[in-house]
């Protein structure tokens, strides 16, 4: 695929003009018309429609954007890349997170891992568990770490810690009296819970059909932490795990855990095949190590 025309339909895209975007490629207006076609021709979509002088982003255009972007950041890395790996000027860790564990779990052993490895560039990157997959199969990160289980064949995974589910319900809730909830608890409840196909969403479900109740929840959110947070204003009730409620002001909420009893997997993803460098090697000691303040009642640590 032709970089200079993956250049030329972002800058067009981001400029809304084919003259804006040829000053900063330094290129005539007929040379980029012509890079955006064969691009158009090579991906066979239609990216822009014309309105006087003006270019307008198809829906296409828009969608490719989106799911190409981090490769087309990429791109504009590579020289930047080259020049430090040619003068051997810094070292990179590459990690991948998902957005339940990114503040509690992996940022304090980010935060550690910088104090200690100063002379070790850390990238670290928060993406949905969907998007996990994709780009540690494409080796775009060295190490990934998140919830489990994910069944890929170019995925292996070690299970780090294991959380038991709880209902996350605002103060002065009148099923705090409770010091365990069950699906009956929660049948007339409002229950805030992730979008269809999303793993906990699924957990969710099975939750309340083992218990016989088919159960209409009363708002779907795209993250864990959106549900802590709605649950903290008082809109309803969510089921979570203490990793993921720790996001929200605790004097707000509190936790009790559901009955029968259901556990939450997390750990590392590595790309198959691919040798963790000495860098990944010490974050993965790290996050071990931190990992083991994190025991009890409601949290196992495998190994343990």
């Amino acid at each position: 695929m032709n970089i200079k025309a993956l250049r030329a339909f972002r800058l067009t895209l981001h400029e809304g003009s084919i003259a804006k975007a040829c000053e900063k490629l330094h290129l005539s207006q007929s040379a980029v018309s012509r890079l955006i076609s064969s691009l158009e021709n090579e991906l066979h979509l239609e990216l822009f429609h014309r309105k006087g002088r003006r270019l307008i982003p198809t829906p296409q255009a828009l969608a490719f954007h989106k799911e190409a972007g981090r490769i087309l950041d990429n791109l504009e890395e590579i020289r930047h890349i080259a020049d430090q790996i040619r003068n051997d000027q810094i070292e990179r860790l590459r990690v991948l997170t998902m957005p339940r564990i990114a503040p509690s779990l992996v940022s304090p052993t980010a935060q550690r891992f910088m104090s200690m490895q100063p002379d070790v560039h850390l990238i670290l990157d928060v993406r949905t568990r969907r998007d996990a997959e994709q780009w540690l199969v494409g080796r775009e990160y060295d190490l990934g770490i998140g919830v489990l289980p994910i069944e890929h064949p170019d995925i292996q995974t070690e299970v780090l810690l294991k959380v038991r589910a709880q209902a996350l319900l605002p103060k002065g809730h009148h099923l705090l009296s409770k010091s365990s909830i069950s699906a009956e608890d929660l049948s007339d409840e409002p229950v805030i819970a992730l979008l269809p196909g999303l793993l906990l969403r699924t957990q969710l479900e099975d939750f309340f059909h083992s218990a016989g109740i088919q159960k209409n929840f009363s708002c779907d959110v795209a993250s864990s932490q959106l549900a802590c947070h709605l649950v903290a204003d008082g809109a309803g009730i969510t089921i979570a795990d203490a990793l993921t409620a720790n996001i929200v002001d605790q004097s707000k909420v509190e936790l009790r855990p559901i009955v029968p009893e259901r556990w939450m997997s997390f750990g590392l993803l590595y790309p198959k095949h691919n040798e963790l460098s000495e860098a990944g090697k010490r974050f993965v000691e790290y996050l071990k190590e931190d990992i083991q303040s994190l025991v009890g009642e409601n949290t196992l640590v495998e190994g343990k």
